[in-house]
């Protein structure tokens, strides 16, 4: 256990002392996907002191091509992904102390997570939870990572509160990508290639070295051999509503935020309560069972297939409706079954 460390300390940048730092910080990463599993195996084989591992959904079989702390096993019994995370992150470091939260990010949960934490490592699939991660952090102070792929592309830029443009002042200008794995699908070697340049850049941030900082948004396309780093420090504006002099932070406001959301790459719907709700498995359970479908639980999720739908229920009150991308569709199965 002494020597754990010592290729890492080894490297002069970080050293034992970076090693020390390391050891006492806190890092959430919002999103157990491809981008979020590499992240945080490799924050957690680091020594990070303390991770905090957000995600609304379950391991399905399509995720274990490129999704790798989760088995075959998490996705025949649809385990909740950090579930499956903070199993595998354990048996790899057990010093580290993880934190597991079964949650869809909004602003409300983003900016209490946010207050607690060095750094925000973005590992989403969708724009408007990126954009509600960028208030959160112009608002509270605290740097984020952003990351995405698809096919066998990728793009990172870190953003620092006061110092940087943050993702509201690059959307405009800067063409961060409309593709999505749904339309292009993608390949591993993409993803473990925006996992380098988000961990690179995070241990920088952990160990207090932010004039190594890239300082630039880099992009690339394996398979065209293509690579871009472009400098955006020009971009910043002084009246951007989430950093500019006179900001608002518009995409944590109560009226911006959508109560459902079709899922990236996934025939499928997320219905959100609009007020706080705890679910009762165990009653919605008997309830359901009175109907013609088939119905799976775990201690995490209710699962009730029938005919080519599939709804599945967590105790937070969120329901991923399988088998449409319609939400009107979704919103009047939801409605049959819950009320």
């Amino acid at each position: 256990m002494n020597n754990r460390y010592s290729r890492q300390e080894l490297f002069s940048p970080i050293g034992k002392d970076g090693q020390k730092q390391i050891s006492k910080k806190h890092v959430l990463i919002i999103g157990m996907g491809a981008l979020g599993t590499g992240s945080a195996e490799a924050l957690v084989r680091a020594g990070i002191g303390k991770l905090t591992i957000v995600d609304r959904d379950y391991v399905e079989w399509s995720n274990l091509q490129r999704q790798q702390l989760y088995s075959e096993e998490d996705a025949k019994n649809r385990i909740p992904k950090v579930i499956g995370s903070q199993y595998r992150l354990a048996a790899i470091n057990s010093s580290v102390a993880i934190e597991a939260i079964i949650a869809d990010a909004s602003a409300i949960e983003l900016e209490d997570w946010a207050k607690k934490v060095d750094l925000i490592i973005d590992a989403t699939d969708n724009f408007e939870t990126r954009m509600i991660i960028n208030d959160v952090s112009q608002k509270v102070g605290v740097p984020w990572i952003y990351g995405a792929c698809v096919g066998s592309y990728g793009i990172s830029y870190t953003i620092i509160p006061e110092k940087t443009p943050c993702f509201s002042c690059l959307i405009e200008t800067v063409p961060l990508g409309g593709l999505t794995c749904d339309t292009a699908g993608i390949i591993s070697p993409a993803v473990h290639m925006v996992v380098s340049y988000q961990v690179s850049e995070a241990l920088k941030i952990l160990v207090g070295d932010f004039d190594s900082l890239r300082n630039k948004l880099v992009s690339f396309d394996l398979w065209k051999n293509q690579n871009r780093a472009i400098q955006v420090d020009k971009l910043k504006k002084g009246d951007c509503p989430s950093c500019g002099i006179q900001r608002s932070y518009p995409y944590i406001s109560f009226e911006n935020q959508t109560k459902t959301a079709v899922l990236c790459g996934r025939d499928s719907v997320q219905i959100r309560p609009s007020i706080p709700t705890v679910r009762d498995l165990e009653a919605l359970e008997k309830i359901l069972a009175k109907q013609r479908g088939t119905i799976q639980r775990n201690p995490y999720l209710l699962s009730y297939t029938e005919n080519s739908h599939r709804l599945v229920l967590f105790k937070d009150g969120r329901v991923l409706v399988h088998g449409t991308k319609d939400i009107s569709e979704a919103k009047a199965l939801y409605h049959r079954y819950l009320g």
